[in-house]
């Protein structure tokens, strides 16, 4: 059989670049998927990985494994050290060829200087990928015994992937089985038999050098068409960034320098640049699990109502009939559910649920709380379900007052509209009253044997009735006006929070989860030019360094937002970042994910104080107007006192997935709002 010199054999890939571009054609149901990570087995296995990701619109990265030898009989695998600072240990061997530790820690040694020099050589001072949660599909060039493969496998379910899948260009039948009982997945594209070695099928297997690993992973890495290149003048304060970058690498420990930075403080507000990034929310619940656990914090106050968020408070508290956490975010149906209705958050949730089960007796439950006002009729139903157990009479007074709304029917926005044109009279005087008597008689209904913190729960719904009053009634040609009603209600609400929960000890603290728009303090961005306020501004300037505020930033990646207020939430790309923007300049520092703190570090404070754009994604996402609606000026180092940036992100998944989320991105047409 004559074959032309230009093509590879039958049954050969001619290199390994042509083996991944096949194997790639295998794998096209992670395509295009925000979840996806591809990881090469260097060296021979990036050529392969390169063309896979290239295929699929996925990052790459490689995951770095070094065998641990029997000495003496190296070949023979007793368990392997890899990225991210895993060991694994084959135990059976080990106990039945009775290795004593002393030597397995001198071959662990030796593997992971090796291991570190390859790191520095192929990361250039990257941290390696963070594949919590994530489908990771690890790539090598074939599997012959498969022991590097097994290596890898076990010591990256150490790091909590959410689904590995192994794919390779060839591999024996032998293998290729074994391998699927290991993992969720594996694509061997071919198995030939008889199978030999893994050279065997390639025409070009000459070996991957490490010049080609860098360079593949810098192609992988490049600049896409339109994103952000840093100015030449910001050359020195990058530098300063990339010296002064805390790496988070997934390790338990990762948020120690946070941790000091914390302190004694008595609230911890932590941000988001989005309301529907996965990593904001999953290391907002990573951080909070650690403040409830080493600091003692005593409540989790969220940007969501208060009558939904004290559903999930009673359960967290083993105070209510729900059968988990998914049944207890049941009362979040207002748009946008996903903000609160959400993997991550269920996670969380159940978690603190265990935690408080786990107290000793008469020990202080972690609570769960709302700040925000937008449950006007949720929270009237509220106060007269409790005045009704408390005070019949009471009660009838209280919905005589709240039937002013009657006429206006459940819309908020048609009573806010009728008032403003004074089209009718509003309502401002009845939930005042009815806040006012409420208070009053506190003492009353404590005597009837009202329970505390029921009494409480009513008389911040009665507070919230009254705000969301004026809010709705200021929020038609007083855009400001209602900024700040709204930011007032949550900051009074958390006065209110950290007064009660402290009311025994005054030893309280609370972690806050709001976006960056309501938590950085809004003296130091745009806002202050428009006489806006918000929470970060209000509680700095309350309770001084008493307050610590936490910003997260990201790059570029997938979101979860809507096209319009109301609309399905749908996956959306984000764009990479404008040039002149604080995010364009972290990319630029090359650190995937880092920590940024500057209260101790007075040259990197100047550096990032000169005001710069910074990215705001509400629940409504339009990438086509990226300047006009997404960006505002700020200076970092006065709006936040720590930074957490993310490069890349990916999309929080929604508890009721629709169709526009699954398909990914379509138009993005509409306007945001946070």
């Amino acid at each position: 059989m004559n074959i032309k010199p230009d093509l590879p054999k039958p049954g050969l890939f001619r290199d390994r670049s042509e083996a991944g571009r096949l194997l790639a054609a295998k794998l096209t149901a992670y395509a295009n998927r925000p979840d996806v990570l591809v990881l090469g087995l260097p060296r021979g296995g990036v050529p392969v990985a390169y063309e896979v990701a290239q295929a699929l619109g996925a990052p790459l990265d490689v995951f770095v494994v070094r065998k641990l030898g029997v000495p003496g009989y190296e070949e023979l695998a007793m368990g392997a050290v890899a990225t991210g600072g895993v060991r694994v240990l084959n135990d059976q061997l080990v106990r039945r060829l009775g290795i004593p530790g002393a030597l397995i820690d001198t071959v662990a040694s030796q593997e992971r200087q090796e291991l570190a020099r390859r790191e520095r050589l192929y990361r250039e001072g990257r941290p390696p990928p963070d594949v919590r949660g994530r489908t990771v599909i690890l790539v090598d060039d074939g599997l012959a015994t498969g022991a590097t493969m097994h290596a890898a496998i076990e010591a990256l379910r150490q790091l909590q992937p959410a689904r590995i899948v192994v794919a390779v260009p060839t591999a024996s039948p032998e293998a290729c089985e074994e391998m699927r009982a290991k993992v969720d997945d594996v694509i061997c594209a071919i198995t030939p038999e008889p199978f030999e070695a893994v050279g065997r099928w390639y025409q070009d297997f000459s070996q991957t050098t490490d010049e080609e690993v860098r360079g593949l992973l810098a192609r992988r890495k490049a600049p896409e068409k339109g994103e952000a290149v840093p100015s030449p003048t910001d050359a020195a304060l990058i530098e300063a960034l990339r010296a002064s970058a805390h790496p988070l690498t997934g390790v338990a420990r990762d948020y120690d320098p946070l941790m000091n930075r914390i302190g004694d403080a008595r609230f911890a507000l932590l941000g988001e640049a989005s309301h529907g990034t996965h990593e904001f929310y999953r290391e907002r619940a990573e951080i909070t699990k650690r403040l409830i656990k080493e600091k003692h914090f005593t409540a989790v106050a969220v940007e969501a109502d208060w009558p939904d968020a004290y559903r999930v408070n009673r359960y967290v508290r083993g105070m209510s009939d729900d059968l988990d956490a998914v049944e207890a975010l049941t009362d979040f149906r207002r748009f946008p559910t996903w903000m609160w209705r959400n993997t991550v958050v269920v996670e969380f949730i159940e978690w603190l649920r265990a935690h408080n089960d786990a107290l000793p007796p008469g020990a202080a439950k972690v609570g769960f709380y709302g700040l925000d006002l937008y449950s006007l009729h949720t929270s009237m139903k509220a106060v007269l379900r409790y005045l009704e157990k408390v005070d019949s009479e009471a009660a009838k007074r209280a919905r005589e007052r709240y039937s002013c709304f009657d006429h206006f029917g459940e819309d908020t926005q048609v009573y806010g509209f009728m008032t403003r044109l004074n089209l009718a009279k509003s309502c401002e005087d009845e939930v005042i009253s009815q806040l006012v008597e409420l208070q009053r008689r506190a003492a009353d209904h404590a005597r009837r044997g009202a329970v505390e913190d029921e009494l409480f729960y009513a008389e911040q719904n009665a507070r919230l009735v009254k705000n969301a009053e004026a809010y709705y009634r200021a929020m038609f040609l007083e855009e400001v006006s209602s900024w700040n009603l709204r930011d007032r209600h949550m900051a009074e609400t958390l006065d209110a929070l950290i007064m009660h929960l402290g009311r025994n000890d005054g030893r309280a603290r609370i972690a806050v989860w709001e976006h960056n728009s309501h938590l950085g303090d809004a003296r130091a961005t745009d806002m202050r030019q428009r006489s806006e306020l918000n929470v970060g501004q209000l509680t700095r300037e309350k309770y001084g360094h008493d307050a610590v505020l936490i910003g997260f930033t990201t790059h570029h990646g997938i979101v979860t937002a809507a096209s319009d207020w109301g609309a399905p939430a749908e996956r959306k790309r984000v764009r990479a970042a404008l040039a002149g923007s604080y995010e364009a300049l972290f990319h630029a520092a090359e650190r995937v994910r880092f920590l940024l703190t500057w209260r101790d570090n007075d040259t990197l404070a100047v550096g990032l104080r000169e005001p710069r754009l910074e990215r705001a994604i509400g629940v409504i996402y339009r990438p086509e107007t990226e300047r006009q609606s997404h960006y505002f000026r700020a200076r970092l180092p006065d709006q936040f006192d720590a930074v957490l940036h993310y490069d890349e992100t990916r999309a929080v998944k929604p508890l009721e997935v629709t169709t526009e989320w699954e398909a990914g991105e379509v138009p993005e047409t509409f306007p945001f709002a946070v």
